[in-house]
């Protein structure tokens, strides 16, 4: 008795995707902020005549480099998921504890300096410490954090020196090795280009090499997309977290020497406001509020935009007021073309 032999279907191979050039360019967080960078900087090349000199140029630099340090830190914890409302004020608790620790003890200032380095990398690690341990969101631990640390820099300061500003620590021992590290400049012709702007070089690399190329950049981008299914395959979570904060928290001592050895005192209520600017900086940038997205290259463009329109709208004698302005609308606009290039970067293009 004869069977018939029915033929098997043949296996059909899914196509595979492929993205075009565009997909491909959008998919870099960074493609909007550098078209705005450059539509602002024409922008004021035209309408500021002060604007268009070198030394402008390097002041812009100066300027961005201030909060593109910090932001860099925010920028990664963002990727990472989490938010540091505190990163503002601590670069003045930092410079405040190495300070007024120093005066009234009358010690070398690298004493206080890594004292001030000790004190924030604790911070740093309590609040990462506690969104993890707690599940309460990293916006409100932080925010605590930001209301103590801004009332005892008030508080203490006063306490100690019967003022709201540190002592003028120019005569200390240590002052001026501690000044060439954080605070010094040189001339290339009539340019001064401070320090800050080489750190910040150096630590955007940095941040894009860890990023990019090792496993804490591949744990970070999991924990801020999605923090179970990385819990699930062996990522160390609770550490990757603590450590961005600890990494926020040790920028910020960073920024807080610097301006402190560069102005030598320091008032108490500085650095209130700036946190929001380091967030700013990071979204324009290219990174999502919602985790898992963005890169260290972008938000330094978005420090420098910060740095080009704070600065820009003086140059152009315009008043600085505005300059608030602009942000709530950059940071609007940032948000939607986030979302955009999102969705072009998840696309598919069936090939």
């Amino acid at each position: 008795m004869s069977h018939s032999v029915q033929a098997a279907p043949p296996v059909t191979v899914p196509s595979r995707t492929t993205r075009s050039p565009s997909q491909r360019l959008l998919a870099r967080p960074e493609v909007g902020a550098l078209v705005a960078a450059v539509l602002i900087f024409v922008f004021f090349l035209a309408m500021a005549p002060a604007f268009r000199s070198a030394e402008s140029f390097f002041t812009v630099l100066y300027q961005s480099s201030t909060i593109g340090i910090v932001a860099v830190g925010v920028g990664m914890l963002m990727i990472g998921g989490e938010f540091d409302l505190s990163a503002g004020v601590i670069t003045t608790t930092a410079g405040l504890a190495n300070s007024m620790f120093c005066w009234y003890f009358g010690v070398n200032l690298w004493v206080g300096a890594l004292l001030s380095l000790a004190f924030c990398l604790v911070v740093g690690f309590l609040n990462g410490y506690l969104v993890m341990k707690t599940g309460i969101p990293s916006f409100l631990i932080t925010l605590g954090t930001f209301f103590v640390l801004q009332g005892a820099n008030l508080g203490l300061t006063k306490l100690v020196t019967g003022s709201v500003s540190s002592p003028d620590i120019s005569r200390i021992d240590g002052f001026g090795s501690l000044n060439t590290i954080f605070a010094s400049s040189f001339k290339i012709g009539p340019v001064t280009v401070w320090i800050t702007v080489i750190w910040w070089a150096l630590f955007v690399a940095l941040a894009a090499w860890i990023l990019q190329r090792t496993h804490i950049g591949n744990w970070t981008f999991a924990v801020g997309g999605a923090p179970d299914s990385a819990r699930a395959v062996g990522v160390p979570v609770v550490k990757t977290k603590i450590g961005l904060f600890m990494a926020v928290s040790f920028l910020g001592w960073f920024v807080g020497m610097h301006t402190l050895y560069r102005f030598n005192t320091l008032q108490a209520g500085n650095g209130v406001g700036n946190e929001f600017l380091y967030i700013i900086a990071a979204v324009v940038g290219g990174t999502l509020l919602t985790g898992g997205f963005g890169n260290a290259t972008g938000v330094a463009i978005g420090a420098f935009i910060f740095g080009m329109t704070s600065l820009g709208i003086v140059y152009a004698g315009w008043d600085p007021n505005w300059f608030r302005a602009f942000l709530g609308v950059m940071l609007l606009l940032a948000v939607l073309v986030n979302l955009y290039v999102k969705r072009m970067s998840t696309s598919r293009k069936v090939g």
